[in-house]
């Protein structure tokens, strides 16, 4: 079966009105400026829902951060009591480069934290610290640009 073809209007695009007005100051501020050339060193993952469903979400990230071509370790701070040996196995993380440190003492898993960061003996430092101020963010951020390090916290809800 053949439609006859009926010529089409041509279309206007849609923002040529847009496009021809000059750029506003404030976007022309905003795309001029520079990217900030310093990499960021602390990322929050907050996951919410039940804790099975929750570590799925959680198991790949951390595969992948396992599998880092770093050399240095991946390091996880306190992490909650299902994240077992049996876990990491049944999530197929790499167990050899993991280390699961735990505070001894008084030293809180903050405290921790920034130690193992400033080290440098790990590419990547995983917390669970909630909740998380300002000021704790700010020490986590200085110990890791100290280490060279990248500090992940997690928020499980």
């Amino acid at each position: 079966m053949q439609f006859p073809h009926t010529p089409q209007q041509t279309q206007l695009p849609l923002f040529e009105a847009f496009l021809a007005q000059p750029m506003a100051p404030i976007l022309k501020e905003v795309v001029e400026r520079p990217w900030n050339a310093e990499p960021e060193v602390f990322s929050e993952l907050s996951l919410r829902g039940a804790a099975g469903n929750c570590l799925n979400l959680l198991a790949p990230i951390l595969r992948e951060l396992s599998e880092d071509q770093d050399a240095r370790w991946l390091t996880l701070i306190a992490p909650p009591a299902s994240l077992t040996q049996a876990w990491l196995r049944d999530a197929g993380l790499n167990r050899e480069r993991i280390l699961l440190l735990q505070p001894r003492g008084t030293q809180s898993a903050q405290q921790l934290a920034c130690e193992a960061l400033r080290l440098a003996r790990s590419h990547t430092v995983v917390t669970w610290l909630n909740p998380l101020n300002a000021q704790s963010r700010q020490q986590l951020i200085s110990a890791a640009r100290t280490g060279d390090a990248q500090s992940l916290n997690i928020r499980l809800g």
